[in-house]
């Protein structure tokens, strides 16, 4: 994708480094992703390094993130749940920061680039199935096999194609949408480069929020499954 103006494409050809990297693109998408992780390590810092009892500032703002996304957990994975709450933070948090990334002129979201979303996806189905099998052993298997045995082998193949599509409904969901709105973007920007964007990025700051939504509840869906037991 051809932005007007990147910051780090601009820094790389001042540097010359772009003529000695075989691909550009992904190097250019986990140098966000890094710069994604710093911001979330540095708000982290500062929001906890000196907590009170009645929160202000930064740290009531990071407690009532947190507590939305517990929230959501809660709902949809019950008490059980709360056990994953990192792993599902972390995914809100990194995926949200990296969809408004991309509102601020000059960078690029990681999420619009398919090698990152395939990461995040592929960590969500192995997940899930590490955690299912922690769960209950071999009898996880049981949720590929149906509740009729002589339907198993059928409805063993159904299950086996189904899990596989779920890494790329997750990675195609989250790269469409995201490349599509940086895509819209980068075209009103280049034709009318001042007021007529504005819509556009506010109508990103929503897209941010729902996407990172759908990510992370289909995420918890998942992981809920494989936490049920077998019938």
């Amino acid at each position: 994708m051809v932005h007007p103006f990147l910051i780090l494409e601009w820094l790389g050809q001042k540097l010359h480094l772009d003529t000695l990297i075989a691909n550009p693109e992904s190097l250019k998408a986990v140098v966000y992703t890094f710069l994604v992780m710093a911001i979330l390590i540095v708000v982290a810092f500062l929001a906890s390094r000196s907590i009170t009892l009645v929160p202000s500032g930064l740290q009531n703002f990071m407690e009532t993130v947190v507590a939305g996304v517990e929230g959501l957990l809660e709902e949809t994975m019950g008490e059980e749940g709360k056990a994953y709450f990192p792993l599902i933070a972390t995914f809100a948090l990194f995926i949200l920061v990296s969809n408004l990334i991309g509102l601020i002129p000059g960078f690029s979201p990681p999420t619009a680039n398919l090698n990152t979303n395939a990461a995040l996806a592929l960590t969500v189905f192995v997940m899930t199935h590490v955690i299912g099998i922690k769960k209950h052993g071999a009898a996880y298997f049981k949720h590929f096999m149906g509740p009729v045995w002589w339907l198993a082998p059928l409805i063993f193949i159904i299950e086996i194609i189904g899990h596989l599509a779920r890494p790329l409904s997750l990675t195609l969901r989250l790269f469409g949408n995201m490349f599509g709105h940086e895509l819209v973007l980068m075209i009103f920007f280049s034709l009318v480069p001042l007021f007529l964007p504005i819509p556009m990025m506010l109508m990103g700051v929503l897209v941010a929020f729902i996407q990172t939504f759908v990510f992370t509840l289909l995420a918890m869906i998942y992981i809920a499954g494989a936490l049920e037991e077998a019938h």
